[in-house]
C-alpha cells in the first residue's frame, strides 16, 4: 500500500524527515522496479531555512516544485553531475522538502548494480543522495511526479526504528547556511552500513 498523500501534507518537515526512516522507497523506470528502505534523511525547512534552495521564499524555475503541494518528487542537479531526490512536504506555497540521503536496497539489486556500474555489491551503492537517485533510476525527468504514481512511490511496511536507534545531527555540505548549518535536521539509523557519512 502506498503511503497516502495526506502523510506528506503536515507542516513539521523535521518530524516527517525522522519518521521517514524505515519507509520503503520504490521506482518503476522502464518497467524495472527497484527500491529499499530509507536509512538517512535531511529536512529543509522552507523560506526560513538558510540551507534551503527556497530560503527567503525564493521562487525560481528550479525551486517552483518545492512550492507545490506536498507528496511529489523534487529532483535537481547538484554540481552539474548528481541528480538529487527530495520529497516535497507541507501545503502549497510552503516550500519544505526532505532529501533522501541513503536507503538499504531490497528490490531490484541487479538493476541497481548495473545503473551504478558496480559488479560487486557494496554499501556505497545507495549511500549518499546522488547514489540513491542513480541506483533507483531517478532523474529530473520525474521532477514534480506524484508519489501516488506508478513511477515513484513510498510504502509503510511496518518497519520502525525506536529513538535510541536514530541519530540526529547537522546536515552535510551546507556550511554556507551560517547558524542554520548547525541545526540537527539530519537523521539516520545508527550502525547502518548504507548511511553516507561516518556513522557514530
Amino acid at each position: 500500500m502506498k503511503i497516502p498523500e495526506s502523510y506528506y501534507l503536515g507542516n513539521d518537515v523535521v518530524s516527517i524527515s525522522k519518521d521517514l526512516l524505515g519507509k520503503y522507497l520504490f521506482t518503476c523506470i522502464d518497467g524495472v522496479t527497484t527500491g529499499g528502505y530509507i536509512v538517512e534523511t535531511e529536512a529543509y525547512n522552507g523560506g526560513a531555512d538558510k540551507a534551503s534552495h527556497a530560503f527567503g521564499n525564493r521562487l525560481t524555475p528550479r525551486t517552483k516544485t518545492m512550492f507545490m503541494q506536498g507528496g511529489i518528487a523534487y529532483v535537481y542537479l547538484c554540481y552539474g553531475i548528481h541528480e538529487m531526490f527530495n520529497i516535497v512536504t507541507s501545503s502549497e506555497g510552503h516550500p519544505q522538502a526532505i532529501l533522501i540521503r541513503a536507503i538499504q536496497p531490497t528490490d531490484g539489486l541487479e538493476a541497481m548494480q548495473a545503473r551504478r556500474n558496480m559488479p560487486v555489491l557494496k554499501p556505497t551503492i545507495t549511500a549518499g543522495p546522488g547514489s540513491v537517485a542513480k541506483a533507483l533510476g531517478i532523474s529530473r525527468d520525474i521532477n514534480a511526479f506524484s508519489l501516488q504514481s506508478d513511477t515513484i512511490w513510498l510504502e509503510d511496511r511496518g518497519l520502525h526504528f525506536p529513538d535510541d536507534q536514530i541519530k540526529a545531527g547537522p546536515r552535510i555540505g551546507v556550511a554556507y547556511a551560517a547558524e542554520d548549518a548547525l541545526l540537527p535536521y539530519r537523521f539516520y539509523v545508527k550502525g547502518n552500513v548504507y548511511v553516507s557519512k561516518p556513522n557514530k
